[in-house]
């Protein structure tokens, strides 16, 4: 049949054209929704397009009236000039991840341990098929689509908003009745058969093809032009949510059926269970079903069914407590290595890099793969014992690579019977290839270890370290500079023109200033342009305030990840406050050197390595010259409004019989206070069970305030009743 309508574009008048278009955006949604979700359309490719040029036609005639639900806005916006950022209401955080069953062993033990409760099979677990595509997060305020959001760094995403509105398995809308605010959070992906087929295109065009569909996927959803992602034929997993304003359901397998009454697509290998047996049982299963489904899938996640269970158990600094990815085994191929070189990075650590023939691994073609450390390469563990046999890796050896998601390739073996006549071991270098100085193992004065990495004794006279440590402050979860990457930090650390040279992190703020008395302009160099240098400088000014955790990382002091930056910027509040407490603990005793290590999730060996790294005059010099640029906001306080805790310093000891130790603390951080691992003036609470000993009887001799369990839960209001 062919589609007729009553008049045409033209004599149309407003209110007429304002009635169509609602009409025609109701209508061209329902027949996506048959199309793409059901198989099972009820009109032609031909009545569908002409609807569609019926809309766009109108649209062009009645600018203004132009709907937020238009169906040209699924593949019609303009290219859109960058990704604004979406901070999540509700953070989104990464999984843990599991690699044998003795490890789901050990996370379900986990679970019932924290909540004190027997292993009994009473707690039901999800389990389904993590999809190997890009996460994402999309928000409904009265039943209408706003916005949609990348996880980013998990506080912050990308706004690609247009591009989410080309997939037609996502609604628009959902139905009447649900909350005001919804938060629906699932997988993007593409089928296989749909990238075989764009690959086969791209192929047909003379073009170069794609090397996966996670990958693909993923370059598709940030396109700048809608219309590239519309062609690329993406599809959605809903698994997950962020802030709601009221909860349809209370268990997790509850949500995800909610989520399949609104309309989106939901695994359909999902399934609640109990017993462990079963929990392995539907691993293993869904492992077998693998080549079969038209999506790839890494592993399966298994999550705590009950919603109120998942809160008590609460969230890590960057992974729930109640959820873990039980990962498929890797994968491996077989190649020769042709060579191994030696990178320095930004802690003077020399790591080897095995040279490989080009080998595909799990559908990635692999031309290098780590090498650990010098001991690896011998055949020796961490402790010294033999592994691989203790058989040695040398240049010609035929290796086995393997590869397990996004995780660096390594070697895992080499293949015996297949070594050259006449080849020798590998002999690591004693020196630093970059800057020639003294390359050393360090022994740890305690326990007379010798470590198992081997690092250049040159500091920042090594300009391998110093380029590393330049491209570790830039990063993502560091300052985050848009426009200085690997490339970009290369060029202007190996420059000799004083206009443009960055060799330390204050000469990032700087060179803006240095630019306009420059003769020789930024912008007249290859590679740049008035556009891309203005863009620059505005990447770099607006980083002139940042968050103290992320100032923290950005220094690149050895043992301080992100998580363990984060400990101390909500320990100390403040950089000035940090940056006195690591001066006043430089002779490693006293009460600053006490509270430091009392920081929960901060050892000796971290403190030990945040002290020395103040105590280097050159470091304090790059670091003050840093603060005449930029300035380190006050660490974010959790909301504890009306919390009788907020910043008061608590220490639990002896054995707890109401709650876990681990869920103390948690429950503890959660209403703004500091969990020391100890007690000095500094702390305000000792919580004490039965067997409590020498960190009460300090607390009583220091006058500090003390709490058995059960006036603990009175004093924050947590006393069950």
């Amino acid at each position: 049949m062919q589609i007729q309508f009553d008049k045409p574009v033209e004599a149309l008048s407003e209110e007429e054209a304002r009635a169509e278009l609602a009409r025609l955006a109701a209508e061209i949604a329902r027949h996506d929704a048959l199309y793409h979700a059901k198989d099972a359309p009820e009109i032609s490719d031909a009545d569908y397009d002409a609807l569609k040029r019926r809309n766009d036609a109108i649209e062009r005639l009645y600018p203004a009236l132009v709907r937020a639900d238009s169906p040209s806005r699924r593949v019609g916006f303009t290219p859109l000039p960058t990704f604004a950022p979406i901070t999540h209401a509700r953070p989104m955080l990464s999984l843990d991840n599991t690699f044998s069953d003795e490890d789901v062993r050990d996370f379900v033990a986990s679970v019932y341990r924290y909540l004190g409760m027997l292993p009994d099979d009473s707690i039901a677990f999800t389990a389904e098929p993590k999809i190997d595509g890009l996460s994402m997060s999309i928000r409904y305020e009265n039943g209408r689509l706003v916005n949609a959001a990348t996880r980013g760094d998990g506080t912050t995403g990308e706004n690609v908003t247009a591009n989410i509105l080309t997939i037609a398995e996502i609604p628009r809308t959902l139905p009447t009745g649900v909350p005001a605010v919804v938060e629906v959070r699932g997988e993007v992906y593409m089928a296989k058969s749909d990238f075989q087929a764009l690959n086969a295109q791209m192929e047909a065009e003379g073009k170069q093809t794609y090397v996966n569909p996670r990958n693909t996927a993923s370059g598709s959803l940030r396109q700048l032009d809608p219309k590239v992602t519309a062609a690329r034929k993406l599809r959605f997993f809903a698994y997950a949510w962020g802030e709601m304003s009221d909860m349809p359901s209370d268990t997790q397998f509850g949500m995800v059926e909610t989520f399949r009454a609104w309309g989106f697509p939901v695994n359909p290998l999902m399934k609640r269970l109990s017993r462990l047996e079963d929990i392995l049982g539907h691993y293993r299963e869904i492992g077998l079903k693998r080549p079969d489904l038209d999506y790839d899938i890494d592993g399966v996640v298994y999550k705590v069914d009950r919603l109120d269970l998942q809160e008590r158990l609460g969230f890590r600094s960057r992974s729930p407590r109640w959820a873990t990815a039980h990962k498929f085994p890797a994968e491996q191929a077989v190649t020769r290595l042709t060579g191994i070189d030696i990178q320095v990075g930004r802690t003077g650590a020399l790591t080897p890099v095995a040279r490989l023939e080009p080998v595909t691994v799990g559908g990635v073609v692999v031309t290098n793969a780590t090498l650990h450390n010098e001991d690896y390469i011998r055949g020796l563990g961490n402790s010294g014992e033999a592994i691989r046999d203790g058989r040695d890796i040398r240049v010609g050896d035929m290796v086995i690579v393997q590869r397990a998601g996004d995780v660096i390739p390594q070697i895992v073996d080499i293949v015996p019977e297949k070594r050259p006549q006449g080849s020798v071991p590998y002999e690591f270098p004693r020196t630093c290839p970059v800057c020639g100085s003294h390359a050393v193992r360090e022994v740890n004065e305690k326990t007379g270890k010798v470590d198992a990495v081997r690092r250049c004794t040159g500091g920042f006279v090594c300009r391998a370290q110093a380029v590393e440590h330049l491209k570790h402050f830039v990063s993502r979860n560091a300052f985050d500079i848009e426009g200085l990457g690997t490339k970009q930090v290369d060029f202007f650390f190996e420059s000799d023109d004083p206009a443009i040279q960055i060799r330390t992190a204050p000469d990032i703020f700087t060179l803006e200033r240095r630019q306009q008395t420059a003769l020789a302009k930024l912008e007249n160099r290859e590679g740049f342009g008035r556009t891309s240098v203005r863009k620059l400088f505005d990447a770099i000014n607006s980083r002139r305030r940042i968050a103290l955790h992320r100032l923290i990382f950005a220094l690149g002091i050895r043992h301080v990840g992100e998580t363990t930056a984060k400990l101390l910027a909500r320990a100390y509040g403040t950089y000035e406050a940090f940056a006195e407490a690591m001066e006043a603990a430089a002779p490693m005793h006293g009460d600053a050197w006490n509270e430091l290590n009392a920081i929960e999730g901060i050892g000796e060996v971290v403190a030990t390595s945040i002290v020395e790294f103040y105590k280097e005059p050159r470091n304090r010099d790059v670091i003050d010259r840093l603060l005449q640029e930029v300035s380190p906001e006050e660490a974010e306080k959790p909301q504890t409004t009306g919390s009788p805790v907020a910043g008061k310093t608590v220490v639990f000891t002896g054995s707890l019989e109401r709650m876990t130790r681990d869920e103390a603390k948690a429950r503890a951080e959660s209403l703004g206070a500091k969990v020391a691992g100890s007690v000095s003036k500094k702390t305000d609470i000792v919580v004490a069970g039965p067997g409590a000993g020498s960190k009460l009887d300090k607390a009583r001799e220091l006058g500090i305030q003390t709490m058995d369990e059960d006036e603990w839960l009175a004093f924050i209001g947590a006393a069950a009743g």
